[in-house]
């Protein structure tokens, strides 16, 4: 597996909360960030590829006749805030 280094710079309070779950976990904290990197990639991947899936050859503008047939009522309980 091939590595490459990328300068990282965190708040305090994200930094010293991550080296306190890699302590907890036994690993450095730079285990911790990669693992925790690779894990928000592989999410975004897998929902990126599950809706394509999903929508299959529609376009954005496909969706204009659904959203031209909703009602049009405000928000509730503060929805649109």
């Amino acid at each position: 597996m091939s590595k490459s280094t990328y300068p990282l710079t965190l708040p305090n309070s994200v930094k010293n909360a991550a080296a306190a779950l890699a302590k907890l976990d036994g690993v450095s904290l730079n285990q911790f960030i990669a693992a925790a990197v690779a894990e928000k990639v592989g999410t975004l991947q897998t929902a990126r590829i599950f809706l394509q899936e999903k929508a299959g050859k529609t376009k954005p503008k496909d969706m204009l006749k659904y959203l031209r047939r909703a009602p049009k009522v405000a928000p509730v309980n503060n929805d649109g805030i």
